[in-house]
């Protein structure tokens, strides 16, 4: 079993929906993974059960070492550093950004009567200045740009120094420069001998950074390919996923995507 994540006949049924249909997939040490497929395709529902918040219905998740439904989540979570929507959601808009950054140190999301020391401190702010916001350590978390609260997001989820990060989205909502901005980072981080195990969801092949590795194509929370990006990112893979033809593209350590020319497809007959 992976040291890092280990999906075995993985699925996810609620009530007549079937959001992830055995799924087997594996997250080694140094990998980085980018998830890609359609909207419903279970991106989110994989990266919640990878996260420990959330169970399968049936098969045998292991991360980190541990067996899902055998070990204490609330220990195994901080472990795993997780920037998503749904955490976003609840930071206050009053939190200043250090604050935000730090109190990932006690995973929770608001200051509350909780003492940091000047380590923490040093930590949040080393890690703001890595993203390109240490400048904002003393706004208020809701006066900033989409752009700038998702590297703080980015900043928090590695608070920790957790063993495997996921980033659900972190691009979303972004314009071309604040996508660009948050891309290059990212490639940063992943080309760091010294991060830990990265899987990214998207929708987008624009988005992948620089230095990941592999891919996880899902559609109707089946896998329809996985493996080394070289390889399991074609354009036919990628047709397959989002059911339309499509061109996938290399630009040196950066992808594209396009609709096929329908004059240069084959016909059917």
């Amino acid at each position: 079993m992976s040291d890092v994540l280990a999906f075995a006949g993985v699925s996810v049924v609620r009530g007549h929906n079937r959001l992830l249909d055995d799924v087997t997939w594996e997250v080694e040490e140094g990998e980085r993974w980018v998830i890609l497929g359609p909207n419903g395709a279970g991106k989110t529902t994989l990266l919640q059960i990878a996260a420990a918040r959330m169970h399968p219905t049936t098969g045998v998740v292991g991360i980190l070492g541990e067996v899902l439904g055998t070990v204490d989540v609330f220990e195994l979570r901080p472990r795993v550093g997780l920037a998503s929507a749904s955490i976003a959601e609840r930071i206050p808009g009053g939190e200043s950004v250090g604050n935000v950054v730090v109190t990932a140190s006690y995973g929770i999301i608001g200051r509350w009567r909780e003492s940091y020391d000047r380590q923490d401190y040093a930590r949040a702010m080393g890690l703001l200045d890595a993203l390109g916001v240490a400048h904002l350590a003393d706004r208020l978390y809701g006066t900033l740009s989409e752009g700038e609260r998702k590297r703080v997001q980015i900043a928090r989820a590695l608070m920790t120094d957790p063993e495997l990060m996921l980033l659900d989205e972190p691009a979303a909502g972004l314009d071309l420069g604040g996508r660009e901005d948050l891309v290059a980072r990212l490639g940063v981080l992943a080309e760091d001998t010294e991060a830990p195990a990265l899987v990214l969801v998207t929708h987008h092949v624009e988005e992948i950074p620089p230095g990941f590795t592999d891919v996880l194509l899902l559609r109707e929370g089946r896998i329809v390919a996985a493996g080394p990006l070289p390889l399991a990112l074609t354009s036919a893979n990628l047709s397959a996923t989002f059911g339309l033809p499509l061109v996938v593209e290399r630009h040196g350590k950066r992808w594209s995507a396009r609709a096929a020319d329908p004059e240069s497809t084959p016909s059917a007959g």
